[in-house]
Parts: structure tokens; sequence; C-alpha cells
């Protein structure tokens, strides 16, 4: 079964159970790699290395860079 029939299953079962939809896949997507990178970022530091790996730094530039349409 796929991640859009799941939610559709379980759409129609809150809808019959009077319940409130559950969220759509991938609608927190964004703050659950925040908060991954926050914890990353918090564990270096108790650790004694440097915050921020280069794999964001890499991301953030390349952004950056892309030309927006």
């Amino acid at each position: 079964m796929s991640v859009t029939q799941q939610y559709l299953l379980d759409t129609y079962r809150a809808h019959r159970l009077g319940e409130a939809a559950p969220p759509q896949p991938g609608a927190h997507d964004w703050q659950v790699a925040r908060e991954w990178r926050d914890r990353r970022e918090f564990a270096a530091v108790l650790a004694g290395r440097p915050a921020g790996g280069r794999l964001w730094r890499n991301v953030s530039r390349w952004s950056r860079l892309r030309p927006r349409f």
C-alpha cells in the first residue's frame, strides 16, 4: 500500500468516526529535518566538536547559487 493510499484510508476512517483528518504526507518534513539538524549540532557541541556540518553548508550554498524562476 502506498503512502497516498494509506492517507486516503485514514482520512476516510476519520471522517466516518467524526475525528479530525490526519496530516497530509510530507506536511512536516522540513520541521523534522530542522529538528534532526538541531539535535546533531547540539550533540556535536556537547562532544566538543564544531556545530554545523559540511553537508548543510553545501546545501545552503547550492540553494543560493541555484537560479530562481
